[in-house]
């Protein structure tokens, strides 16, 4: 195996990157420390209708992994249930942390069983995960909105092996809800 190289033991994988909805604005006189920051009740709601055009669209994660952070094993556990996976264990990772490098998620996911796996995550760490896998700039990206989520297929994980197969709005995926 090829140094920095990270095969897949199922072949061909999908990856649903999931941005956590709206959280209490950090100017808010009563906003806890960056870590515990939770979704607001507008975010929950809107981040609730995003995961169910997630439902949607047929996605049905084996495997669902968070960053720790409140805001985002909120929106992960809102996508758990949306996509009716009560029974699925919810993975926590510093990998999926604001800053962390993405050769941290390949790492992580290397040798992987599962033939679709959602990662629930903050900006600007999913735009640069994102940017990663499919060999960009992360600056020629269109950002992930909060609750906006994107898919993409790999069969390595490494840079540049990702085939983008979609990047929604979370306004698109709301609408993906009440159809």
């Amino acid at each position: 195996m090829l140094a920095g190289t990270a095969f897949l033991r199922s072949g061909r994988v999908r990856i649903v990157l999931f941005r956590h909805g709206i959280a209490i604005n950090r100017d808010d006189p009563a906003c806890p420390r960056e870590e515990d920051r939770a979704l607001t009740g507008e975010g929950t709601r809107r981040t609730t209708l995003a995961a169910r055009g997630l439902a949607r669209m047929g996605i049905a994660p084996g495997r669902v992994l968070s960053s720790p952070w409140l805001r985002a094993s909120q929106t992960a556990q809102i996508a758990l249930d949306a996509l009716d996976l009560e029974h699925a264990q919810l993975e926590y990772t510093e990998a999926l942390l604001p800053w962390a490098e993405p050769r941290e998620v390949c790492a992580l996911l290397q040798g992987d069983q599962a033939q679709e796996v959602l990662l629930a995550g903050h900006a600007p760490h999913l735009d640069a995960l994102l940017a990663y896998l499919l060999i960009v700039e992360s600056t020629r990206l269109n950002r992930l909105k909060k609750a906006g989520a994107a898919a993409l297929q790999i069969d390595r994980l490494e840079a540049g092996r990702g085939q983008l197969q979609w990047m929604m709005s979370p306004k698109a995926l709301r609408q993906l809800a009440s159809a």
